[in-house]
């Protein structure tokens, strides 16, 4: 009997005695009829075996698996189950308890059930026995085999691995009970590829030989079974292995041909590629390292090969230019090895890793060479040199063409450089140092045909010309000073120190003198020898209202050969001090500039032409002004009034002008109409001036007050500067003379309102019908006229 059980009934007797007691002590409780069951009735217990069933049972259904009782025997007493299960895989036999299973059962499916068991009157459903749980257990049989979790397997091993060295683990599962015996053990079987591999009982996967070579084989294919201790097997019980063999270096490189001829032209750039080699590696690209190298032959220094990363091929370049002229062909032999090689499992042969190189080099037609990579020249200042220096350049073809050189400008700094046909280079033009120290020139040479034009092939060299100094600056001062000095100041005082500078290149012991040109001065120069001076107070006790300003010349020079020196002027302002001698008031004075006599002269000049231009002009402007009024009170002829836009022709034209309207008012006739216009201009603009007669001398212009070029002149002024009427002009413009006329075109648009000095006396000899314009533009009526 189970322990649980065993207490209830143990719970069920105490209780039952203590009852017993408490109804001795309380006679009147043994009347009433609700305790009457309480006190006749007895703990009762479930009595069963612990069940079992085996899974799978071949027997015919339902199958027995045990019986659930009570203690209590009582006829009304009925049996039930409950449970997931209950009523479905299992029933129970409500009069004798028996259980039994409607399903064949599968313990690796479900391996225990559990239940509850009840015990109630048939009669009214009320439980005799408190309802107790229990287990059904469903023991294993080796029913199933072993299964691999996967279908297939990939693992990879080194080449040329040693023996039993681990490829991979496979792991079968078997479904049985583990703790049953030999039920879910596993034993391992290679059905295929066993020659060169091999399984523990652990499922462990391990090579059996030392020489799998990934060059001739590089992947194999293991079929796997797996079974149970029984021996039982099944479909799902094997795998495919496919192992692949990683690569290791363990071949050598070869070349694919013996002997290897390339053709380069001679000007191919040092560092180019000329050619290629090609070596046959069956090596995986990561583990092919090939290098090569030039074993016999003079020309090891000559040539490189340098190795492709990515196609593992050498690449052979120059080290050196190659020269047609010296060498025409080049001829070494090659190796290739791979030092990375594991010798240990190397099984390639040596007698296919060296081949030969011929290169051949053919002539091309090369640009000049200079002799030196550049130039360097020095040249004095000052100083026009015929030959500053010689470049040489020669070609270096077999046909020796001649070479000519020029100066590429590429700016204005090196203009007065020159270079002939030699070479020669010179200077047209003395050099300041202070102004440019050095030139950078760059010199082409070119080759020149049999007619001395240029081939096309050029050089270039640069020149750099130094230009050495002379001492031909003097020293001055080595910053503007400003010293002040004090009005009351004592004697001896020191106003400023000054030092000196010179634009030439100063040496290490350049040592420069100070005096002052005039000693007259109330001041003193001392030498301090060090290559500057003080100025101080020599008497003492300044005039300020006398002088604000003290100049003093200083003398500097230095020690060059020749020795120069300059003359710099030191304004010492004199102010007003305090007690302290500070400086209190001091008056800025402009600094002064020296300007040259010359410099006066130029200036004077300038004013007096400017003066004498104002009063010309002044003077022409007033004469115009007269020549306008006294052209107002003459006679006016009248002319036709043409728009700029309406030329006419001329005086032969007479297609297209009407000579009748010049006639009439020649004439004295009456003013036609304007053609194309509806609107007269106003007489009180224009009024009417006639003309005076033909061959009429010129003193007789005066009396009919007909100076017809005073007329025009006004007429053409007021014309100009009248803003509110249209640009008429009162004068016809002869664009076009007629085809008979031999003058050209007399158009007002080319002249201006301004005084000309053009003379007109050629109209005399364009014959008569120009004979009253020659008279009224002559330079003689013009002139009486005027005055």
């Amino acid at each position: 009997m189970h322990l649980p059980l065993i207490l209830l009934a143990t719970v069920g007797t105490c209780l039952g005695l203590l009852m017993a007691a408490a109804a001795s002590t309380n006679p009147a409780q043994l009347d009433t009829p609700s305790m009457l069951p309480t006190h006749r009735r007895q703990k009762r217990h479930w009595i069963w075996n612990e069940m079992h069933i085996d899974e799978e049972k071949n027997t015919s259904l339902p199958h027995h698996v045990g019986k659930i009782r009570s203690s209590a025997n009582n006829k009304k007493a009925k049996y039930l189950i409950r449970g997931d299960s209950a009523n479905k895989v299992f029933r129970v036999n409500e009069d004798t308890g028996d259980v039994y299973a409607f399903e064949r059962l599968d313990r690796e499916k479900i391996s225990e059930y559990h239940l509850t068991a009840l015990i109630v009157d048939r009669d009214n459903g009320k439980d005799l026995e408190s309802p107790s749980s229990f287990t059904i257990s469903v023991h294993d049989v080796n029913d199933n085999w072993p299964v691999f979790t996967h279908q297939f397997f990939n693992a990879s091993v080194s080449e040329m691995s040693t023996a039993g060295t681990s490829v991979i683990q496979l792991t079968a599962v078997d479904a049985d009970d583990p703790t049953v015996a030999d039920h879910a053990s596993v034993l391992y079987q290679i059905l295929k590829g066993d020659e060169h591999f091999g399984i523990y009982n652990s499922g462990l996967i391990f090579t059996k030989t030392n020489n799998l070579d990934r060059e001739t084989q590089a992947k194999y294919e293991i079929v796997v079974e797996a079974r149970d201790a029984q021996g039982l097997r099944g479909d799902s019980g094997t795998t495919t292995v496919l192992v692949t063999l990683q690569d290791i270096n363990d071949n050598f490189p070869i070349f694919t041909q013996t002997q290897y001829i390339f053709t380069v032209p001679e000007d191919i750039h040092v560092g180019s590629p000329l050619g290629s080699l090609f070596v046959e590696d069956p090596d995986e690209p990561q583990n092919r390292m090939t290098k090569y190298s030039i074993v016999q032959g003079e020309y090891r220094d000559s040539f490189t090969i340098e190795t492709d990363p990515t196609h593992n091929e050498g690449i052979i370049k120059p080290m050196k230019p190659l020269d047609y002229e010296h060498i025409q062909q080049y001829s070494f032999t090659i190796e290739a090895t791979d030092p990375t090689i594991n010798l240990r499992y190397s099984s390639s042969t040596f007698s296919r890793n060296k081949a030969r190189v011929t290169i051949n080099v053919t002539d091309v037609d090369e640009p000049p060479i200079f002799q030196k990579p550049f130039y360097h020249f020095q040249l004095q200042e000052n100083l026009k040199k015929p030959l500053i220096g010689s470049v040489l350049a020669v070609d270096p073809d077999a046909a020796r063409r001649t070479i000519g050189y020029f100066i590429r400008r590429t700016s204005d700094k090196g203009k007065f450089f020159q270079v002939n046909k030699h070479g020669n280079i010179y200077n047209e033009k003395a050099l300041d140092r202070e102004i440019y120290p050095w030139y950078n020139l760059t010199v082409e040479a070119k080759e020149l045909d049999s007619r001395g034009n240029p081939t096309g092939k050029e050089s270039i060299v640069w020149v750099h010309i130094e230009v050495l100094d002379e001492n031909d600056n003097a020293p001055e001062f080595a910053e503007p000073y400003n010293p002040k000095v004090c009005e009351n100041a004592d004697q001896g005082m020191l106003v400023v120190q000054i030092s000196a500078t010179d634009k030439d290149i100063t040496p290490r012991n350049v040592k420069f003198k100070f005096s002052l040109s005039n000693e007259d001065s109330n001041f003193t120069l001392t030498d301090n020898h060090d290559n500057t001076a003080n100025i101080r107070v020599k008497y003492g006790q300044f005039d300020r209202e006398r002088t604000k300003v003290h100049h003093l010349p200083v003398l500097i020079s230095d020690n060059g050969r020749p020795s120069l020196t300059g003359t710099s002027t030191l304004a010492v302002m004199v102010c007003k001090c305090n007690e302290r001698g500070e400086f209190t008031f001091c008056e800025e004075v402009a600094p002064q500039v020296g300007v040259s006599i010359q410099a006066l002269v130029a200036i004077f000049l300038c004013i007096l032409t400017i003066t004498v231009i104002t009063l010309l002009i002044f003077l022409r402007r007033r004469l115009r002004k007269q020549a306008r009024a006294h052209g107002k009170s003459v006679t006016e002829i009248h002319e036709q009034l043409v728009t700029y836009d309406e030329e006419g022709g001329g005086e032969m034209d007479t297609t297209s002008y009407d000579v009748s309207v010049l006639n009439s008012v020649r004439h004295g006739g009456a003013k036609p109409p304007r053609l194309g216009r509806d609107v007269l201009p106003s007489p009180s603009v224009y009024k009417q001036v006639q003309k005076p007669p033909r061959h009429m001398p010129p003193t007789k212009h005066r009396e009919l007050g007909g100076d017809m070029a005073t007329v025009i002149e006004v007429k053409k002024d007021e014309a100009d500067h009248d803003s509110s009427s249209l640009p008429f002009d009162t004068l016809h413009l002869f664009d076009y003379e007629g085809s008979e006329s031999i003058a050209e075109s007399l158009s007002s648009l080319g002249t201006n309102s301004s005084d000309s000095d053009v003379d007109y006396d050629f109209l005399n000899d364009w014959g008569p019908r120009f004979k009253m314009l020659a008279e009224l533009y002559s330079m003689d009526s013009r002139e009486e006229l005027l005055y």
